[in-house]
């Protein structure tokens, strides 16, 4: 999902480190373990101890593909010299930046890294088809959105009891060097609420954070396992997590990956599926063979990878919230430059 030419990541040892698919079939898996990662399963690699260390480092041998545009992003491109392509995305920082809150506001070096970020301004020119108005209509409603919901600044103590069943866990990185985002519906733990959609994005913040150079979208993999219909998220809270993700974090899905889909879930992906993105939508995968797109030393045993991933609220939480401190003290950037 880059605008930029491919790249290899370049990481260090770290701390903490150790095509449009099929049409959707949305009956349950037959088992919820390694079943669940498709053919791909059957390939399952020699589980490693167990651990309840998160991987935040994308292996240095991962190559970020060019970015693929679809058959009518072509169209709108092949009439135009990439100069001209690169003199839009110019124009849209210009005006972002005409947007920018004064350096005496506090949120003013936080909306200063945004707006710095290397791809920012290509991915929201590619979200509105390279429509420069519509363009500038979308980044300028984010930054009212950022500065009113502060997502930089979301404090690990206002959501972490949403955390402590973990129901969203970040470890490991997909083929291509996106960050792994697990989702597992079935460990929620408390009722919708706003603090609900601040854990969800204070989650999407972390991935980015995680991003190796010239990767800038995280792959979900979403599991049903052991959720009730009582526990089934509402569509008016689904519409609202969909609201947020599609207007204020325009590209940054590479992939959903649905497995264990429960029998109830056909209604309500009936009921949403009208508003998510046709771009979006064609991320979707259900039930795939996960190995095909994850290797195995990055992916959960549940889903036919090596890694023996034991979730322990203490120890997970710990490691998390102590890599973003440090990442934020140590950071030279002092919050003003780009995080890519």
């Amino acid at each position: 999902m880059s605008f930029f030419r491919s790249s290899k990541a370049a990481s260090k040892a770290s701390s903490l480190a150790p095509s449009r698919s099929a049409t959707p079939s949305l009956a349950p898996s037959a088992a919820p373990s390694t079943a669940s990662g498709g053919a791909g399963a059957d390939a399952t690699a020699a589980q490693s101890p167990p651990t309840s260390s998160i991987i935040t480092v994308a292996p240095a041998s991962v190559v970020i593909p060019e970015r693929n545009y679809t058959s009518e992003e072509e169209d709108k491109v092949r009439p135009v010299q990439h100069t001209q392509l690169t003199r839009q995305i110019a124009q849209l920082r210009a005006y972002s930046a005409s947007l920018a809150l004064p350096p005496s506001d506090a949120y003013a070096p936080w909306e200063a890294r945004f707006l710095a970020d290397g791809g920012v301004h290509a991915r929201y020119m590619r979200a509105a088809k390279w429509n420069l108005e519509d363009a500038k209509k979308r980044i300028k409603a984010t930054l009212e959105w950022r500065r009113e919901f502060r997502p930089d600044l979301i404090e690990p103590g206002e959501i972490e009891v949403e955390q402590e069943t973990g129901k969203l866990v970040i470890s490991g990185f997909d083929h291509n060097g996106r960050p792994l985002l697990y989702m597992r519906p079935g460990r929620q733990n408390t009722k919708e609420t706003p603090r609900q959609l601040r854990y969800t994005v204070y989650n999407l913040e972390r991935c980015i954070d995680l991003m190796p150079p010239g990767q800038e979208s995280v792959t979900l993999v979403i599991d049903y396992a052991s959720i009730s219909f009582s526990q089934r998220t509402s569509v008016s809270m689904a519409m609202e997590v969909l609201h947020v993700l599609q207007n204020h974090y325009v590209e940054r899905l590479g992939r959903a990956l649905l497995v264990n889909v429960p029998w109830f879930f056909s209604a309500f992906y009936t009921a949403v599926s009208p508003f998510i993105d046709p771009v979006s939508r064609d991320k979707i995968r259900f039930n795939p063979a996960i190995l095909e797109l994850i290797d195995a030393d990055q992916l959960e045993s549940d889903y036919g990878g090596s890694v023996n991933f034991v979730y322990d609220h203490g120890v997970y939480w710990k490691q998390l919230t102590e890599w973003v401190a440090g990442r934020e003290g140590a950071d030279t950037r002092q919050v003003l430059l780009p995080r890519c």
